[in-house]
């Protein structure tokens, strides 16, 4: 049994942290909503009322925090994690945050003789609850050996991208192809439709044809084809929107301290801030068919 401080119960780390105490693990998770802790309580984790609470005497310390800053604020500051973990902790962070910050508190760590990996995830809500989570890990090797049945358990595809913070770029690349794909796909079935092509026809040949993709076949955004997908659901969010442009935009500042040219990510991220400037990016991703068709 490994001792567990779970730190971010939010909508994918509550998830995480259920099938981590249904392994057989000590989980004691922290978050800053009370009611969140009690849901993971629930789910057989024991409750912590700070991190540092949380982080006295663990063997992992695992974390899913919404942005850089919180990441820097959690782990770093006075009387973070950094204070009050042992030698020899090992520390995962599973937020989808910028680059830079990921490799920046994974050297912090390393100095405080800490073993740390950057491990975003991909897979949304129902990944986290299913334990059928993507996880792009950067760090040392040793590091992700010791991390890696810990993610197994959460995810069914772990991948060592290499160096700290190659995993934050794999992610942002991932979804900055995953954004551009969904525009393309919604564009193409909006122009089906309105050449008198139905969204079911259409899908029957593209799906078998050279435009199939992930964002058509598996979570298509015309509504029809795909039962599951978030189209036959009034776009409730699996993956909303919001979070979406959060990686967009990530990609982008990315991509400006690379020098890559990244066009159609830059077009993409245009788009869904329009879905923000709507108020409308609580809906699902796939919900920017919406804009397309003129329907937002």
């Amino acid at each position: 049994m490994t001792k567990i401080a779970f730190i971010g119960l939010g909508n994918m780390g509550i998830g995480m942290a259920a099938n981590l105490a249904k392994a057989g693990h000590e989980v004691r998770a922290v978050d800053i909503s009370e009611a969140a802790v009690t849901k993971a309580v629930e789910a057989g984790c024991i409750g912590a009322a700070s991190a540092e609470e949380a982080v006295s005497g663990a063997d992992v310390v695992i974390s899913m925090l919404p942005a850089g800053k919180h990441v820097e604020l959690v782990y770093m500051s006075d009387g973070g994690v950094f204070d009050h973990a042992e030698p020899g902790t090992l520390c995962i962070d599973c937020s989808t945050i910028d680059v830079a910050t990921a490799r920046n508190v994974i050297v912090n760590a390393e100095e405080r003789g800490l073993s740390m990996i950057d491990a975003p995830v991909s897979g949304g809500v129902g990944g986290a609850a299913a334990g059928t989570l993507t996880f792009m890990c950067g760090g040392k090797q040793d590091a992700f050996d010791r991390a890696k049945p810990l993610l197994d358990i959460m995810g069914k595809n772990v991948f060592h991208a290499g160096e700290a913070g190659n995993g934050q770029v794999a992610k942002i690349a991932n979804n900055m192809l995953l954004g551009i794909h969904m525009i393309g796909t919604c564009e193409a079935f909006n122009l089906a439709e309105k050449l008198g092509l139905d969204a079911q026809t259409f899908y029957d040949i593209s799906s078998t044809a050279s435009g199939q993709n992930w964002s058509m076949t598996s979570y298509c955004p015309a509504p029809g084809p795909v039962e599951s997908a978030p189209s036959n659901h009034d776009y409730q969010p699996g993956f909303a929107a919001a979070m979406m442009l959060k990686d967009l935009r990530l990609a982008q500042e990315a991509a400006t301290t690379a020098r890559a040219a990244t066009p159609l990510g830059t077009q993409a991220e245009a788009l869904y801030s329009l879905m923000e400037a709507s108020g409308k990016d609580d809906l699902d991703f796939s919900g920017i068919m919406k804009l397309i068709n003129g329907s937002l």
